[in-house]
């Protein structure tokens, strides 16, 4: 962990609109009390059972967010994208993580202290609504997350991690190669099935001409059929 003074690194107005809301005198607040930390590929940014002491920003990278379930398997619960905000509803709750955290790859993120953003909230209710927002979103999400992943086949829940990946994450400049490599692990974790089935599926979709793989590389060749799979389940 660094403290902030940086080369390169964007200051933590710059990094996310949500501190526009902010007076001059609560951003001057904020900039003097916010951290830099680095973690390399596969760190852990927090555990499941560690107190909550800061919110974290995602200036740069990816961050999985994780669970660990029956027998010890791990299954990934959502994924994080740059400039998302993150480890927050443990706070507000008051209780200790239930999730866990690890950076995907190389990442940097901007900490601030809870006491920081809670006397930040008490002084700016537009702050306090942008959390009430996210947290309510997150909900919908997670909601909707837990049908899926019990209800659609496998066919049904690759696709949909393949679109989330697709919108979330984007493509290279061909326009059609995800531009996050995830292992089969991973990517079988994210759809809640096991690792021989998410290499099976994979290849029917390849069959079908859905999609190419090179490696850990996704090229989605017909996005409208993979999305069609995805909401049909």
């Amino acid at each position: 962990m660094t403290r902030k003074q940086e080369p390169l690194l964007k200051s933590i107005e710059e990094v996310s609109d949500l501190w526009k809301v902010l007076t001059p005198e609560q951003l001057a607040y904020l900039k003097a009390n916010y951290e830099v930390q680095k973690y390399k590929k596969n760190q852990i940014v927090y555990c499941e059972g560690d107190t909550p002491t800061h919110v974290l920003c995602l200036v740069s990278g990816k961050v999985k967010i994780f669970k660990t379930g029956v027998g010890g398997r791990s299954q990934i619960v959502r994924m994080v994208k740059p400039l998302e905000t993150f480890a927050y509803r443990a706070m507000f709750a008051e209780e200790d993580f239930v999730t866990g955290a690890s950076a995907f790859e190389p990442s940097i993120i901007y900490a601030i202290p809870k006491e920081v953003i809670k006397k930040l909230i008490s002084q700016n209710s537009h702050l306090a609504w942008y959390f009430i927002h996210a947290l309510s979103v997150d909900l919908g999400i997670a909601d909707s997350r837990a049908v899926s992943l019990t209800q659609k086949h496998i066919r049904g829940r690759l696709a949909e991690s393949l679109v989330f990946l697709r919108d979330n994450y984007g493509v290279e400049e061909d326009g059609a190669t995800l531009s996050i490599y995830l292992s089969r692990e991973d990517l079988a974790s994210l759809s809640n099935m096991t690792t021989s089935n998410a290499i099976r599926t994979l290849s029917n979709f390849v069959t079908e001409h859905i999609i190419a793989l090179d490696g850990r590389k996704i090229k989605i060749i017909d996005e409208e059929m993979l999305r069609k799979i995805s909401k049909i389940g």
